[in-house]
């Protein structure tokens, strides 16, 4: 049935993606435009060339999983996809050309590319940043899921546009039919490109072409995500001293490794981690006493991970506090008891996440890492029969902070 309904909508979206294009022009004819698409670190990527191309000079538009900007304005995306539909990619792309824009940064995820909503983008530029399971449910298996997120690259080779690059992280095996592509250039990147690493607290710093770049991101997975930024800064032969000054200006991705500092002697960090390896390198990102609040990946998909995400926290965090994330049709509690499967431990469960939040952050002793995961920017806790509550971790996570240093100056 799920295949039937498929084929039927098929047609109804390529129509919404092609009236849109004549409708408005072929806006992004007009425009150098990157795509970036993956599993895990797309957003960041996003954001990362966002900043980048901004600081070289470039009026810049971003479309992505945190937000929609056209140069200096920016509102949040609270689509509940990274992509939407029904002609909105076209429609900003329009706007960015008539408000003067260059350069258009597109973050692209598999569902999008299943309903056409890469078509017709006429790409310059496509990150590929890794591929690893997910979305099982909703594509039907692995090789789906890959095959449509490859419909991104094919629409990179079809595109007009004059040259054309690929980027694309040779240390992931999936990326091999990427970097095949038959485009004028192929640049992939790699951790070993990075000399003299130095991970910290929360900032990563390497060399590059005889260049430090200094990131006050954590982790490997922000270097290899820097990476990718510098080989389209060099497709499009931007100076590595200007890359070099964005990136460590870049103080924080919202709910991509995000502190939150309200003065508290702990680290506190809203985090999407919604892989099994993302959670694990965020974990370690951390390399201190860990307590960790976990949601997971939500009613009706990927609930294959949901065991391993709870051992990976069992595995690393002091505590771990299993909480709600968006259930919709599912019941929570069941969610929660498949994750705690994997967990060899008793874990806390509440399931209110700001009760989760707060007893979280109550535990923190000084020098600890307060880890929340699951939903990063989303900004809805999506429950059954399609009811939404307004939410943001980062904000009560602020709240929860001045409610404790409030009491404790009591």
């Amino acid at each position: 049935m799920r295949k039937f309904r498929r084929a039927l909508l098929s047609p109804y979206h390529y129509l919404w993606a092609i009236g849109s294009a004549v409708y408005y022009g072929f806006p992004a004819r007009k425009l150098i435009i990157i795509g970036v698409t993956g599993t895990k670190g797309k957003s960041s990527v996003t954001e990362m060339l966002y900043t980048t191309l901004k600081a070289s000079g470039k009026k810049t538009a971003v479309a992505g999983t945190i937000r929609f900007a056209i140069g200096d304005e920016n509102r949040p995306n609270l689509f509940k996809m990274t992509l939407p539909g029904r002609g909105f990619i076209q429609r900003f792309l329009a706007e960015a050309v008539r408000k003067g824009c260059t350069h258009a940064v597109v973050e692209i995820t598999s569902e999008a590319a299943v309903q056409h909503r890469h078509r017709f983008l006429f790409l310059d530029a496509l990150v590929f940043t890794n591929l690893h399971p997910e979305h099982i449910e909703s594509h039907g298996s692995f090789e789906k899921y890959a095959a449509a997120k490859f419909r991104i690259g094919k629409a990179l080779a079809a595109s007009s546009k004059r040259p054309r690059v690929i980027v694309a992280n040779g240390d992931d095996p999936q990326s091999a039919p990427y970097l095949a592509l038959p485009v004028e250039q192929k640049r992939p990147f790699s951790y070993a490109e990075a000399g003299d690493v130095a991970l910290g607290a929360g900032t990563a710093s390497f060399t590059y072409a005889d260049v430090r770049f200094s990131l006050r991101l954590p982790g490997s997975f922000s270097i290899m995500n820097a990476l990718a930024v510098i080989k389209i800064a060099e497709f499009l032969k931007l100076p590595l001293g200007t890359v070099r000054d964005a990136l460590a200006a870049l103080e924080r991705i919202p709910g991509r490794t995000e502190r939150i500092d309200e003065g508290q002697p702990f680290t506190a960090v809203v985090d999407y981690a919604h892989t099994p390896d993302s959670l694990k390198a965020l974990y370690d990102a951390y390399p201190v006493r860990r307590i960790c609040v976990l949601g997971n990946t939500g009613g009706g998909r990927d609930t294959w991970k949901r065991p391993l995400m709870g051992k990976i926290a069992d595995d690393h965090c002091a505590t771990v506090i299993l909480t709600d994330e968006d259930p919709y049709d599912e019941d929570p509690r069941k969610i929660i008891e498949a994750m705690a499967e994997g967990m060899r431990r008793p874990p806390e469960i509440l399931m209110d996440r700001r009760a989760a939040i707060a007893r979280a952050l109550s535990l923190a002793q000084p020098g600890d890492a307060v880890l929340i995961t699951g939903k990063g920017t989303d900004p809805f806790i999506m429950g059954p029969r399609g009811t939404k509550t307004p939410w943001s971790d980062a904000q009560v996570v602020r709240e929860e902070l001045a409610r404790r240093r409030h009491n404790l100056s009591q």
